[in-house]
């Protein structure tokens, strides 16, 4: 058995373009989905988060339309519950990356609120490009990538290919014009190149010790990837 960290948004409002907070969180799907098969797989999740703050499902996430009816629905917010370590995470500033085998981001807006500017995520990400610990990200998960920062000032992954939550989607999704950036577009100008799939539809993308993945369908086929990668 192995351990692999969570690292989840504290946030619950995202701050749009005209200064409103938009409720957000963890899209349920991105965290169920890895966690059950991580946990099938015999491994243990530990959760960490900006603060230790208990992480906030957004709310939409568990609604019949996303989860393909009610009945799922009703599964996806029954083994949400189940999940009890996200009751009490581990503060993200006092991680040790030694003590894992992995780790995984979980998108929903949330990222793009905090872990995209928190310092003590991007020395972790920098931390585990340079020891080769493979990492998994999905959705909006990516925007932690932005505060990958060396010391030099350059993004740790720029270079990379990454899948993330693409512009199309942001734009059929509604959203799109009531932020203050797009996922895609900062990722660009940060000289990471996202490499983009069909909207909505499951695409991983993996390049060297990360595996990325575009939406909340491709939740379950990034973990299957990041489970390869520990043997």
């Amino acid at each position: 058995m192995a351990k692999i960290l969570f690292v989840m948004t504290g946030a619950d409002s995202l701050t749009l373009a005209d200064g409103t907070g938009h409720p957000t969180g963890f899209w349920a799907e991105e965290a169920v989905a890895p966690y059950r098969a991580f946990r099938a797989a015999g491994h243990e999740v530990v959760v960490a988060t900006p603060g230790g703050v208990a992480p906030t499902v957004d709310r939409a996430s568990l609604a019949p339309e996303v989860n393909g009816g009610q009945d799922g629905a009703d599964r996806i917010a029954a083994e949400l519950e189940a999940m009890t370590e996200l009751a009490h995470p581990l503060r993200l500033e006092e991680v040790r990356l030694d003590d894992y085998a992995a780790v995984f981001y979980p998108g929903g807006h949330g990222p793009m609120e905090d872990l995209a500017v928190d310092a003590a995520s991007g020395r972790l990400l920098v931390d585990a490009l340079a020891a080769g610990t493979p990492l998994g990200v999905v959705c909006h998960g990516p925007a932690a990538l932005l505060a990958a920062v060396t010391q030099d000032g350059a993004n740790a992954f720029a270079g990379y290919r990454v899948a993330g939550f693409t512009n199309a989607e942001e734009t059929q999704g509604g959203l799109a014009p009531r932020l203050k950036w797009l996922l895609q577009d900062r990722l660009t100008e940060a000289g990471v190149e996202v490499v983009e799939g069909e909207p909505w539809a499951p695409h991983v993308v993996v390049d060297r010790t990360l595996v990325t993945g575009q939406n909340p369908a491709s939740s379950a086929p990034l973990a299957d990837e990041l489970l390869k990668r520990l043997g």
